[in-house]
């Protein structure tokens, strides 16, 4: 796209060529001495380096090649970050879902894996091992995504923290999960770890327990990095902040990595060619804005008047789950179980498969591929 004149005035306006100098800019922005640029209508060309927006069918994924590395998976949800690292051609060989609605969709979607119900204060390392037939430090990598609400910015933080509070389907406390997913590292000794939370856990007065979780995994004997990443850099057509911890044992040798972004986004229309505009969440109102941008964070909540979750096509509804699913970057044919609320609390609490599968990649490539034997 070329870019023709720059636009700007004193007591009038007038186009000048962009070979020349730009005028002052102005504290006050741009009134009737700023400038903005013009283009030419035929240069205003549609973006084609970017693929069409597509997740792969379960029955694709299941078709993928084992890439011969084999995962297990912790606080495991409904699936969304096991879906991501088969994609990443990983075997996911164990699993562990206390919540009993995730643990169905769970099975409906992972059939070979096994699935460990039980809280994960009573699942012991050498337990893991034996279901997976492995010494310590044979398992390639641990995934863990302790429960978040007690970190997320859109909750009470602080106020629930060392207390046993409405979770999902039940109730328990959920800011001391992460020593748990420490001490399965610690006794299972896995290559590589990691570990996902919401962007809260390194904001404002939960930083303190943040540099306490990493204090620990770096007591454990890994290198740890940790990133905040987006999804909506990583392929999903929704705005989605997570925070990322990667662990790689000492012995190894080698450090953390995390996948770098992507060079474009994905609207909700990209996903969704149909929706005309959709809610948004703005200092807890709702806000509408065109689908030409990534959609606003999925809630595990579902819709409501002050968060996202509400549609134009052209009638404002809120989204299907049909619709849900592509927003968060699940296959189409992912099977959800249970009411249309419980279907949307699987989706908004799990990680996008799609931002699973770029982290899986980046750590097989540039981690467990250099130590294959």
């Amino acid at each position: 796209m070329k870019k023709t004149g720059l636009e700007f005035g004193y007591d009038y306006e007038r186009v000048v060529s962009m070979d020349s100098v730009a005028p002052t800019v102005t504290a006050q922005g741009r009134g009737n001495t700023g400038y903005r640029v013009h283009f030419k209508a035929s240069q205003m060309k549609p973006d084609t380096t970017k693929p069409p927006y597509r997740v792969p069918l379960m029955s694709e994924i299941r078709a993928l090649p084992w890439n011969g590395f084999t995962a297990a998976s912790t606080f495991s949800g409904c699936g969304g970050s096991s879906l991501g690292y088969k994609m990443a051609g990983f075997k996911v060989a164990w699993a562990s879902e206390f919540i009993p609605a995730a643990q169905e969709t769970y099975r409906a979607n992972h059939p070979d894996t096994i699935l460990d119900t039980r809280d994960i204060r009573t699942v012991q390392p050498e337990e893991v091992l034996a279901a997976l037939k492995m010494q310590p430090g044979d398992l390639d990598l641990l995934d863990g995504s302790p429960p978040c609400a007690s970190f997320s910015t859109a909750g009470k933080r602080e106020a629930g923290w060392g207390k046993v509070k409405k979770y999902s389907d039940g109730a328990q406390r959920t800011d001391d999960l992460f020593h748990e997913f420490i001490r399965l590292v610690r006794g299972i000794r896995p290559k590589v770890f990691v570990a996902e939370n919401v962007s809260g856990l390194v904001k404002g007065t939960a930083k303190g327990y943040f540099l306490e979780i990493l204090a620990a995994m770096k007591a454990s004997g890994y290198r740890v990095a940790c990133r905040v990443l987006d999804a909506q850099w990583l392929g999903v057509p929704q705005q989605r902040q997570r925070t990322i911890f990667v662990g790689v044992r000492e012995d190894l040798n080698l450090d953390p990595v995390h996948p770098s972004p992507l060079p474009y986004r994905y609207s909700v229309r990209d996903a969704l060619p149909w929706i005309v505009r959709v809610s948004g969440n703005v200092n807890f109102e709702q806000r509408w804005k065109q689908a030409t941008g990534p959609s606003a964070t999925v809630s595990a909540s579902g819709p409501s008047e002050n968060q996202s979750g509400f549609c134009e096509a052209p009638e404002k509804r809120k989204f299907t789950i049909a619709e849900l699913r592509r927003i968060c970057a699940f296959p189409d044919d992912f099977i959800l179980t249970g009411s249309y609320a419980q279907q949307w609390e699987r989706l908004g609490r799990a990680v996008p498969p799609v931002m699973m599968a770029a982290i899986a990649a980046t750590v097989r490539d540039e981690i467990l591929a250099k130590i294959k034997p």
